[in-house]
């Protein structure tokens, strides 16, 4: 009897550990299905984690990191938009965005992520978005910590009008490719 409880009990954890593991992959997955109010899929951005970085930021409350895409990186790497050139069609930037803390391990004092905010996301593609915004559509997706989820912002985030016409002349882009 004690040998059929157990077993059923080792049954038991290991139909859990699958349940909250496809759980968690169906969360992940799930932010791949959103779509913002200005028509970008994040799914357009599958792969992301793994593109290389442009530079990095900080403010009072963020940590913010920009990835680029393989096509924004190559055009990086020759000089756009340093060159007067603009991005080519098809060029993709992701600013994602945590909360910063004090690191708790580290011997000196340093700011780590924390938890997730968002991830802005940027595409160029001049026959979806508008000539004003240089090409480029914009889009927020909030992270929500508490279910380990993402949304799309209910906003429509069209920067190009309001915060990235400052930067008109680099073809609306605020950071350059950093040295290594």
């Amino acid at each position: 009897m004690k040998r059929k409880r157990m077993l059923s009990l080792g049954v038991a954890a290991v139909v859990l550990a699958a349940l909250s593991a496809g759980s968690y992959a169906q969360g992940q997955f799930d932010k791949y299905t959103l779509k913002s109010p200005g028509d970008i899929a994040f799914s357009d951005f599958r792969g992301y984690e793994s593109w290389e970085m442009v530079s990095s930021a900080r403010t009072d409350t963020e940590l913010k990191v920009m990835l680029a895409n393989p096509t924004m990186i190559k055009a990086y790497k020759a000089g756009i938009p340093g060159n007067g050139q603009a991005f080519p069609e098809g060029s993709k930037i992701v600013k994602l965005q945590w909360k910063h803390e004090k690191s708790k391990e580290a011997p000196f004092v340093v700011e780590v992520p924390a938890a997730p905010t968002q991830a802005f996301v940027m595409e160029k593609d001049s026959k979806r978005f508008a000539a004003a915004n240089g090409g480029w559509g914009y889009a927020v997706f909030n992270h929500d910590n508490a279910t380990g989820t993402m949304t799309a912002d209910a906003a429509k985030a069209d920067c190009g009008q309001s915060c990235h016409v400052k930067v008109k002349n680099k073809d609306f882009i605020f950071h350059s490719y950093q040295k290594r």
